[in-house]
């Protein structure tokens, strides 16, 4: 039914412009404006994310949205150079080295934005 269904992955932020700021300077991704809703989209690799105004934020502790990346450890790089701060984390089982953490047949880097929404980026392994 929803097999060929584009998806748009919506965020909560807390202020839109302190948002924004950090989705393009950071992220690097084009802005594709507001719509009358309020919220703000972008086109991020065939899919749409949308930012939507939420004064109280947003509680969840899981990853929000995971961007797949041919090299983690460039992607890293360059992230950094913007000012994206990465998450590391040595629990059992649970592990980062250089910020990266090897889950089955992925790397992964996990990052906040600044509302405090948790994003990561994402490898495949062959």
């Amino acid at each position: 039914m929803l097999a060929n269904a584009p998806v748009t992955t919506m965020l909560p932020v807390i202020d839109m412009d302190r948002a924004r700021t950090f989705y393009e300077q950071r992220l690097g991704l084009t802005p594709g404006g507001f719509r009358p809703d309020g919220k703000f989209i972008y086109d991020a690799g065939g899919s749409t994310l949308a930012l939507f105004p939420k004064p109280e934020g947003t509680k969840a502790e899981h990853t929000a949205i995971s961007f797949r990346v041919a090299d983690i450890a460039a992607s890293i790089a360059d992230l950094e150079k913007t000012g994206v701060v990465f998450e590391d984390y040595d629990l059992p089982g649970f592990r980062t080295v250089d910020h990266v953490c090897v889950l089955g047949s992925e790397k992964a880097a996990w990052f906040k934005d600044t509302e405090g929404n948790m994003l990561c980026i994402h490898e495949e392994l062959a």
